[in-house]
């Protein structure tokens, strides 16, 4: 066994050991990396700043995996208010206008809803396109999403289809992205907890190498129809030539 091999080994005792202690399978830490790093690349598409991101559980049971917004102090501690969002919008529900009543002054709040339940329904969005069978129940995001859709919505069938128009915006945005979705997953498994810095930087190096890679395909495809070019003008050349041999 070499130096590199019993390096990796090690990673990969370390690996088990972490997930032995959250009391996780690996597969369900892939899935919980791939879910959160759908909720980042989602936020950061509809132009939301983020303060970071973790796959680590909460010690308390309150979640398995977090993204947090810019005005969360830490990863485990007090947050922008996700856990109440339910009460809140109990709240506002009366305040939203009646039927009849300008609802200009309730624009941002209808906006807030729908890209929220947007980035809420990214996750599983992720899951899908990235894992095979279905996504694990989020309760946390489906009482989020559920509270914000009544909030623009009349009916329960109403809600249903406002949530079923959020998750094909989910797919839709997040269809070309697929790769940076991978790439943020993976570090994120390696890393547990990302700032939000860390994750902007992750995208961007993700984007850049994409780019990197299409460069080097379209000159490569480039010099292949030169190449291409030139032998059909050389057979052209010969079959010119033989032409006029004969005659």
């Amino acid at each position: 066994m070499n130096d590199e091999t019993a390096g990796v080994e090690d990673e990969h005792a370390e690996y088990d050991d972490l997930l032995a202690e959250i009391g996780r399978s690996e597969e369900d830490d892939e899935r919980c990396a791939v879910h959160e790093a759908g909720h980042a690349v989602a936020a950061r598409l509809l132009g939301k700043p983020l303060g970071g991101a973790t796959i680590n559980p909460d010690p308390n049971g309150k979640y398995g995996g977090l993204v947090w917004g810019p005005h969360h102090s830490v990863a485990f501690g007090n947050d922008d208010g996700d856990d109440h969002v339910p009460e809140l919008c109990d709240n506002l529900r009366d305040l939203m206008p009646q039927d009849g009543e300008a609802r200009g002054d309730a624009a941002d709040v209808y906006l807030h809803a729908h890209d929220r339940c947007v980035e809420l329904a990214a996750a599983s969005v992720a899951e899908r396109m990235l894992l095979p069978g279905e996504p694990a129940l989020s309760v946390s995001d489906v009482e989020q999403a559920v509270a914000l859709a009544s909030l623009v919505c009349k009916s329960a069938e109403a809600v249903e289809r406002f949530l079923a128009f959020a998750e094909q915006q989910a797919r839709d945005l997040l269809a070309p992205h697929v790769p940076i979705i991978m790439a943020l997953s993976i570090v994120l498994k390696i890393r547990r907890t990302l700032t939000g810095a860390e994750i902007d930087n992750v995208i961007a190096t993700t984007v850049a190498d994409l780019q990197l890679a299409a460069e080097r395909k379209r000159r490569a495809d480039w010099r292949n129809a030169e190449l291409t070019a030139a032998r059909f003008r050389a057979e052209c050349d010969s079959l010119d030539a033989a032409a006029r041999a004969t005659f």
